[in-house]
Parts: structure tokens; sequence; C-alpha cells
């Protein structure tokens, strides 16, 4: 009996494992593309992957692979285009077909879009996923009762939101554009992120006419990576987002928040030092003299010194302001506390702590 167990959760443990592998491969091959939809239409890059991963069974349903219908997109009413027949619902039910799966992507936001029903959905913030797929379910998109709680499964199991927040990172340029229509389905397995400086103005092809405009810019790809206290940084522009930065350093974005202690991913608020490697337990100098608007994270990056262990050294929390002039130990135990202010999220004042 042992025996037969062990050889089922081999067996299992392979089928998850394959199953995964399709997964991520899906989500590499068409991920610019939802990128490019969601800056085109609004409907989050996460959502688009997560359905079409559902839908298409990873892109290996019998109506993907015969239809391109990567979303379960029957024909209804106002369709013009080919048509498919599957048993859905009820059997032989009529199925839109298109020419390739950039149709069936494009469709898929249109179809979200112009249709009254989903229109609350818009109002919903873009990285709200969860309330994205409950209202999904909610407007009709899909008849199974527990269709919201599997696209946010996907989402969380394959970190799809992280899409979402790079179609916001005003950084990023996919390499997919509608208006030159630009890749072949052998490119959409490779992500590029523009790695050059561009001397002359250009015109970046985007959907509708939403063009940005360039001129001697410089994508996070070429920011120099250079070292504080011993350990790889560079220095982040706002609206970069991580996972950006993790793609072009070959890091996992979660391993790329563990450097630089973060709460979440997301595209940062401001300029700031990232880390690419871990940082150090102690400082390459005894103390640093805390200057204006420093927070204790502020030092610790600044340092290069672990955030937790700054705290330790100090007897300090770590989501504090230590007032100007203020001495902070960054290789041992401080004779004394160094005194701190708490910013107010009620007020906006401050407390002194002694």
């Amino acid at each position: 009996m042992r025996l037969l167990f062990c050889c089922f959760f081999l067996v299992s443990s392979f089928i998850a494992i394959a199953q995964q592998d399709k997964v991520n491969a899906y989500v590499e091959k068409y991920k610019d593309i939802a990128i490019v939809e969601m800056q085109r239409t609004g409907v989050p890059a996460a959502i688009t992957l997560a359905q079409g991963i559902l839908e298409s069974s990873f892109g290996e349903s019998e109506l993907c692979k015969n239809s391109n219908n990567h979303f379960g997109i029957k024909c209804k009413i106002d369709w013009v285009g080919e048509k498919a027949y599957a048993d859905d619902d009820e059997a032989n039910e009529c199925f839109r077909k298109y020419p390739d799966p950039l149709a069936s992507y494009k469709d898929h936001s249109d179809f979200l879009k112009s249709r009254p029903h989903y229109a609350f959905l818009f109002q919903l913030d873009p990285t709200d996923f969860e309330s994205w797929a409950h209202g999904l379910k909610k407007a009709g998109y899909a008849t199974e009762k527990s269709y919201a709680e599997k696209l946010i499964g996907l989402i969380k199991n394959y970190n799809l939101n992280a899409y979402t927040y790079l179609a916001l990172d005003k950084n990023y340029i996919p390499k997919f554009s509608w208006a030159s229509n630009n890749l072949s389905d052998k490119d959409l397995t490779t992500t590029t992120i523009a790695t050059t400086i561009v001397e002359d103005e250009k015109d970046l092809a985007l959907p509708k006419n939403n063009t940005i405009k360039i001129k001697e810019t410089k994508s996070i790809v070429s920011l120099e990576v250079f070292r504080i206290n011993d350990s790889k940084v560079i220095q982040a522009n706002a609206g970069t987002s991580l996972l950006a930065i993790a793609q072009t350093h070959n890091i996992s974005l979660k391993k790329l928040i563990e450097y630089n202690e973060l709460n979440n991913f997301d595209v940062l608020e401001n300029d700031q030092l990232i880390f690419l490697e871990k940082k150090q337990k102690k400082g390459n100098k005894d103390f640093h003299i805390v200057t204006a608007g420093e927070s204790l994270y502020d030092i610790a990056q600044k340092e290069g010194v672990r955030l937790d262990v700054l705290a330790e050294y100090n007897g300090l929390n770590k989501n504090i302001y230590p007032l100007i002039g203020e001495t902070i130990y960054l290789r041992s135990k401080a004779l004394v506390t160094p005194k701190f202010s708490i910013a107010s999220t009620i007020n906006n004042s401050t407390s002194t702590i002694n």
C-alpha cells in the first residue's frame, strides 16, 4: 500500500510540474500582448492572462488549437466572423473563430470594453484582481460557480499581477504594438525591454495613436550597477516596476523584494536605491548621522545594511524617522536609543520619542 501511495504521489507531482511548465510557457508567450491590451483598453493584464490560461487550458484546448479562441467567447448575435462549434453549456454551441491568437486577445478586450454590463469593472483599480475576478463572474462571463476563485488562484500562483503593474510602468516598452503588428507567433516567446539610449526623437508605436515620445532617455537596462557596502545596487527612477528591474538583471521578483525589504511588488513612487543582492549585516563604517527626511529604511538602503539588523542595533522600530543629527549605529548595538519621530497617519503631525 505504501509503495502504491508513493507511486501515485510521484505521478501526481510529475503531472503538476508539467502543467506548471506549460502555464509558465503560455504566460511567457502572451504577456506582452496582455500588457499592450491593458494599455489600449484598460483590461488588467493579470485578468487577461488568467482568463487565457483557464479558458484555453494554457493553449491546449481543442477550441484554442483549432480556432485560436483563447477566451471561450461565443458567437453572440453581433459576430460576423468565422465560426466554430463545440459542446459547452449546451451541445454544439457557436464559438468565435480567429485567424491567429492576436485577434483573439484583441477581441477579448473589445468584448469586455464594449458591453454595458461590464462597464462597472473599468471603475475598479486595475491592480485589484480579486474584485475584477468576482466582477466578471457577477456580470455573467462564465457559468462555473468557482470561476472567480480559479482566476484568483492562477493570478496568485503565477504572480500574474506583476504584469498589470508592468503595464502601468511608464519605462517599460513592450516589444509588441498593434500599430506595426510586429510580432510573429514565434517572437511572442521573448520579452524585450529597451536597452539603448535613444539619440533622436522617435514615436514608439502604441495602440490607437497613444504614442510616447522619447528623446535622450535611458531605460532601466542601461542604468549603471555599482556597489554600496560591497553589495550590488542601482539607482532606479520613479515609475519603474520592480518586475522590470528583476527581469533586466535576471533576478526573481521574490528575491528582489527580499533584498530590498519591501512589502510588495509595485511601480516605484520615488527615485530610490534598489539592491540586486542581499545587503550586509554590518556597515562599512561605525555609524550614520541622520539628515533631514531620512527614515530608518532610507538609511538602511544608503548604507547597504539590512533594515531588521539596523533596527535591532539601535533598539528602534523599522518604520520610524530618527531625528536630524541622531547617531544610527551600523556595526554594533547603540549605547543610547536614538530619538525619533512617528508620522501620524491621521493628522500628519509628528510625535517625538525620547
